[in-house]
């Protein structure tokens, strides 16, 4: 017995032995990953060439390492962002680009932390996750604001997130006991956007004090990196999940809200796989659905096929990117298609819904942010200039912008005779990519859940049972707001597949008293299968002067419909109200008899901005 006793033992400490060596050996062939992220911020940083920030570890990490300067978020929400991030996909090609969706993927889409743990690695996650994915699945080894790489094994290799929410647009108005600033207020140079009000330079003047708090946690969790001993095996990337938590940043298409700040830090045992020496800039474009790739690049891990990105490091490096594709949803409560690609000198936007201002009313940051309150107020009071005043009003078909000359994307060029060869390459390039990805974006939500009941949106929107390329000829026309388009918008809204009558009819409403014509048509679609289309309808009708029977529809809807129809009705009322279409005792009687969002389902709770239930 006590020999058996023993060699169990030796085999025991064999088997360790041989774990410890071959994790020692993985260790060493790969490289950790420490990814750090802040959330709702544009490069607003020291070594970004910001005179107002304060970030001495980001600045001496970005020394050490190499900064990207066209770096961008795919959409500019983190939810959206982090669904392109943990999957690897373009989140409107998975039909998961609503903001706070619930979307199932094909089962065998493996995300990114699982095919690093198949290699090996431990996965940490500290630890927001917000993805808009129905299935959750146990990807991570933890996810937790316990989650550490510490509690791997010894010798194993990791990657691990810690995730900060310091500049979060819920962090940015100054708390009631904060009796000063780093930043004086009155110091802070605003954006041309920005009218000057006490209220948006102190969210500003906060916001800085906010970029300094989490450059400070930063610099904590790289004291934790070099206190254990992992500097020279581990390559650490700071990126923030999207653009800037004040107005215009989060939410927009712009730079201001999709382009990021981007550090990544090479040790010298994984210098070679660096682009530039330390301390350099980077021009290439990088997208965030690049990066699962080029981790599992960097770690020599085979990309999955179904991954959309491109990897811009690591043997498996591809060439640079000729532009990035960036896309926008439903936002919080309010619905708006908007589609957009930029390459390094410009900046072409699609808006398919120009008749939805950039500035809608999200009840969210009305909440959480004086400066937004205080722009609307100023915008209210006829206070501000152009530039100032078209975030609240109604959008161009297209938008076209020289950055170099326009960095705050403000004067819109698309009529510009000296850039049509550009504007005609990106047009073409932004349409190619819808197509290349089979958008799904051109569903209506509500619409898409119904089409995902036997099959994911993934799978239907490859089938040919999504034409998307006779979709997205009508969705051009409908967006152009052009009575010429006007009979063939009528043809469509007769066409068998509902998402072609769904834009035909949009284009009705982006015409508004130019739809005269197309009335007949309307009030028959009142009628439609469809609830999406019926909304759409019923808030064309009002607006030629036919009331009753459209707030008919628009009743039925918001009594029976499901979630997204309901928002959709919502909306349609709000605006109508908004525009004095309909009363505000017309508008809150409708809404006493509207299914609201269930607690629970993630979507908040619709508040009007005006018709808010007593």
């Amino acid at each position: 017995m006590k020999h058996m006793i023993q060699k169990r033992l030796g085999l025991l400490v064999l088997i360790s032995t041989l774990s410890g060596s071959v994790g020692a050996t993985l260790a060493a062939s790969q490289p950790n990953i420490l990814w750090i992220t802040s959330e709702d911020n544009s490069p607003y940083l020291g070594c970004y060439g910001d005179p107002l920030a304060e970030t001495p570890h980001l600045d001496r990490l970005a020394a050490e390492g190499v900064r990207y300067r066209n770096a961008f978020a795919n959409t500019p929400v983190c939810s959206s962002a982090r669904t392109t991030l943990i999957t690897g996909m373009y989140a409107c090609s998975l039909g998961a680009h609503n903001h706070r969706s619930n979307v199932e993927i094909p089962d065998q889409f493996k995300l990114y932390p699982e095919h690093l743990r198949q290699a090996g690695y431990y996965c940490s996650n500290n630890s927001k996750t917000d993805y808009n994915l129905a299935s959750k699945r146990n990807v991570w080894n933890e996810s937790s604001n316990k989650a550490h790489y510490r509690n791997r094994t010894p010798g194993q290799p990791f990657f691990a997130v810690f995730n900060f929410t310091s500049s979060h647009e819920s962090q940015v108005a100054p708390k009631g006991d904060k009796s000063g600033f780093r930043v004086s207020p009155d110091k802070v140079p605003l954006p041309p956007y920005h009218p000057d009000t006490p209220e948006i330079r102190q969210d500003w003047a906060n916001y800085y004090d906010q970029m300094t708090l989490l450059d400070q946690q930063v610099g904590k969790v790289l004291g934790e990196l070099e206190v254990d001993g992992l500097v020279d095996s581990t390559i650490v990337f700071y990126y923030g999940d999207h653009g800037g938590a004040l107005p215009r940043g989060k939410r927009n298409i712009h730079d201001s809200g999709t382009r990021v700040p981007l550090i990544i830090r090479f040790p010298p045992n994984w210098a070679h796989l660096a682009p530039r020496a330390p301390g350099e800039w980077v021009d290439d474009l990088v997208s965030f659905v690049d990066l699962p790739a080029t981790v599992l690049s960097l770690c020599d891990i085979p990309i999955p096929s179904n991954y959309e990105g491109q990897p811009f490091l690591g043997p498996r490096r591809a060439s640079p990117r000729k532009h990035v594709f960036l896309f926008r949803g439903r936002m919080d409560e309010r619905y708006d298609t908007v589609r957009a690609v930029r390459d390094r000198d410009f900046r072409y936007v699609r808006n398919y819904s120009p008749h939805r201002p950039w500035g809608q009313h999200y009840s969210y940051p009305f909440q959480v942010l004086p400066s937004m309150r205080s722009w609307y107020a100023e915008f209210v009071a006829g206070r501000c200039n152009t530039a100032q005043a078209s975030y609240w009003k109604s959008k161009p078909a297209e938008e076209f912008y020289v950055i170099a000359t326009d960095p705050f994307e403000i004067r819109n060029r698309i009529e510009a005779p000296d850039h049509r060869e550009q504007i005609a390459r990106l047009r073409l390039a932004l349409r190619n990519q819808i197509l290349a990805t089979c958008d799904a974006g051109f569903i209506p939500e509500g619409m898409a859940s119904q089409f995902a009941v036997t099959n994911t949106i993934f799978n239907y929107a490859r089938s040919e049972a999504y034409p998307l390329e006779r979709i997205l000829d009508v969705a051009d026309k409908a967006s152009e707001g052009n009575p010429v388009n006007l009979p063939s918008l009528i043809v469509a809204m007769e066409d068998p597949h509902p998402v072609i009558r769904y834009w035909g009819v949009s284009g009705c409403l982006i015409l508004k008293d130019k739809a005269g014509s197309a009335k007949q048509a309307l009030h028959e679609l009142l009628g439609d299968p469809w609830a999406d289309v019926r909304v759409v309808a019923a808030e064309s009708i009002v607006r030629l002067g036919g009331k009753d029977p459209a707030l008919k529809t628009i009743a039925r809807v918001l009594e029976s419909g499901n979630l997204h129809e309901v928002i959709a009705a919502q909306n349609a009322l709000d605006f109508l109200c908004h525009d004095g279409l309909v009363t505000l005792a017309e508008a809150r009687a409708l809404l006493r008899g509207s299914r609201l969002p269930e607690p629970g389902n993630r979507i908040p709770e619709y508040l009007h901005s005006r018709t808010a239930i007593p």
